[in-house]
């Protein structure tokens, strides 16, 4: 076979990093990336960038270098993308500080609500009932982080873990405050309304569970490329019929139930960011699908069915 060089440029100053003389031709973005470490300890594999263009996007690790369109000389480029940590890791911080925070507005601390006796305990069981559902909700994530999902990429920068925890964080303290206060008022439509609302939320959060489920089952072999997701036996994993990122229509309904059991109006502007952000991410996702995939199904839509 015809080896390779590799020449590795500084995306910004165009300077030559290092020249990687006779690579094989079957070597992946991931084996140039452990020669690059080596010849550059600092820079561990997770926090490279490597780039045909240096505004364009990051090569995948499994990429090949013989399949991209370079000759046997390649110039590639390499972007710094800072400190990294785990996805993992990210998540059990991001979901474990809204569980405890609640607790700490539904327990009525002294130095949240003040000492009054009356600030001790609430007469609304919908409180109760909102405390269970909001516990059930980031237990379920904790366990999806640690034994279902698979993480197509391994790490983010350190950086972005003080915004992720400042929004978890933050709005968890928002909507428990305002759901715990003495003067909360219950929903308008008493029972019939929480009760609705409870069976909608439970119903969208085994929705998300199972979608997650079966995304981590087309990586079971620990593979990382990406396939196209179908229904399964299982009914609430049919909504892969209309849209690509069911996981993401159903967390939507969940905080949508949750605002109707509450029925909070921090509670409801949490709801419409989440859905703001998660048709970003989804529409994202729905049009890489579009690129990748010539065969993908033509009536999916990135989160709502037959509309968005």
């Amino acid at each position: 076979f015809v080896s390779h060089q590799v020449e590795i440029l500084d995306w910004k100053t165009k300077k030559q990093l290092c020249f990687l003389d006779k690579v094989e031709p079957n070597a992946t973005i991931r084996e140039i990336r452990l020669m690059f470490h080596k010849l550059y300890p600092r820079w561990y594999p997770a926090r490279q960038s490597i780039k045909l263009d240096p505004k364009g996007k990051s090569l995948r690790d499994e990429e090949i270098l013989q399949h991209l369109p370079v000759g046997t000389t390649a110039t590639l480029y390499f972007k710094d993308l800072g400190p990294q940590i785990g996805w993992t890791t990210v998540f059990l911080i991001e979901y474990t500080g809204p569980l405890f925070i609640y607790f700490l507005f539904y327990f009525r601390m002294p130095f949240v609500y003040g000492l009054d006796e009356r600030f001790t305990s609430s007469p609304h069981p919908v409180v109760n009932l909102a405390c269970i559902c909001h516990s059930f909700h980031y237990i379920k994530r904790l366990i999806e982080t640690v034994f279902v999902h698979r993480f197509s990429h391994g790490t983010m920068p350190l950086r972005n873990i003080v915004k992720n925890c400042l929004y978890y964080w933050g709005f968890a303290a928002w909507l428990a405050y305002y759901i715990n206060h003495p003067l909360y008022t219950p929903p308008s439509y008493g029972k019939k309304q929480i009760y609705f609302a409870v069976i909608m939320f439970l119903l969208c959060e085994a929705g998300n569970f199972s979608i997650h489920v079966a995304l981590s089952d087309l990586r079971r072999n620990g593979s990382k490329t990406r396939k196209i997701p179908y229904p399964t036996k299982n009914p609430f994993t049919w909504l892969f019929f209309f849209v690509s990122c069911p996981n993401y229509t159903y967390e939507v309904g969940t905080w949508i139930s949750f605002t109707i059991m509450t029925q909070c109006v921090p509670v409801g502007l949490f709801t419409l960011l989440c859905f703001i952000q998660m048709t970003i991410w989804a529409k994202d996702k729905h049009y890489t699908y579009l690129r990748e995939f010539k065969d993908y199904p033509s009536l999916r839509m990135p989160i709502i069915p037959f509309l968005l």
